[in-house]
């Protein structure tokens, strides 16, 4: 190689460095070190009451893990979880092959069930709240014009979970129905000429051999991102329930919220932070490898 050619090739790798440098410098600040702060503080008592804090090494995580309120937290996350997760995931995609196959008013169709995603939740929480209300919401008003009892959605600790299941569905299903229908409309139509010489006439066989494997990637995404999505539960419990009644609704973002904030044990709320982060890490795992595998399909 010749010397100006080696020159040019030091130039464009110097110039590569500099323009990656900014991203990586902003990744670093926003969530390297941030991850680096919170889990060295996990190892410490510190609070925000006391300037004085001393390395405990893992005894919050031992403590973590023998916290009643921490199972409580992570039971109810569980169950909220089973609640939303397939109404979040077999919705969308019922939507998306129902809208996928029409021809005329497919835009409104759309565009209605995606407004609820450009909403506030925060906001929307307390019309939901209104909605639900015991003894003046218009659902319980017409349950009991149908001659039904009211429910108390959001007082009872049978209910609540299922009622925020219900606010949290309605403000993700249309993102996920978009994300089906990005799918679907990838899917080449000549594999459904394909399959309908192969016999596979019906809606039902089309769907399972041609449509379900080749949104694999899209159900992949959207299951784990809906997965992540559940366990994130914190802003309609923070406006509505604040964890009651009788803990009932104390997720596990509100449980570390409570324990940083309300009591101040910044170094336990740390080390429940850590947990949730290696939550994340492994449906982000497993997004990656399923991934991986639908795309070698």
């Amino acid at each position: 190689m010749s010397a100006p050619a080696s020159l040019l090739m030091r130039r464009q790798r110097r110039l590569a460095y500099w323009l990656v440098a900014p991203a990586v410098l902003l990744i670093l600040v926003i969530y390297v070190v941030p991850m680096i702060l919170v889990f060295a503080a996990s190892l410490t008592d510190y609070t925000l009451v006391s300037d004085y804090w001393e390395f405990v090494g893992l005894d919050n995580y031992r403590r973590m893990f023998g916290d009643p309120q921490f199972a409580n937290a992570l039971h109810n996350t569980l169950i909220y979880a089973l609640v939303f997760l397939p109404g979040a995931f077999f919705t969308p995609l019922f939507l998306a092959i129902a809208i996928q196959s029409r021809r005329r008013f497919r835009s409104f169709f759309e565009v209605i069930y995606f407004m609820p995603v450009t909403s506030t939740l925060t906001a929307m929480a307390l019309v939901w709240s209104a909605l639900m209300d015991s003894r003046q919401g218009i659902i319980n008003n017409s349950l009991q014009a149908l001659g039904l009892p009211a429910i108390n959605f959001l007082g009872s600790p049978d209910t609540v979970l299922y009622a925020l299941a219900g606010i949290s569905l309605w403000s993700v299903i249309g993102f996920n129905m978009v994300l089906f229908l990005a799918g679907l409309t990838a899917i080449p139509q000549n594999l459904y000429y394909a399959a309908a010489v192969d016999g596979a006439d019906h809606p039902v066989d089309r769907f399972f051999r041609v449509t379900w494997p080749m949104l694999a990637p899209t159900s992949v995404f959207v299951a784990v991102t809906s997965s992540i999505t559940a366990f994130k539960l914190f802003d309609v419990v923070a406006m509505l329930t604040q964890g009651k009644p009788a803990h009932a609704s104390e997720v596990f973002l509100y449980l570390t919220f409570l324990e940083g904030f309300e009591y101040f044990n910044m170094g336990y709320s740390a080390a429940l932070s850590v947990f949730f982060l290696g939550i994340i890490f492994l449906f982000a795992l497993v997004q990656t490898l399923l991934a991986d595998r639908a795309g070698r399909y």
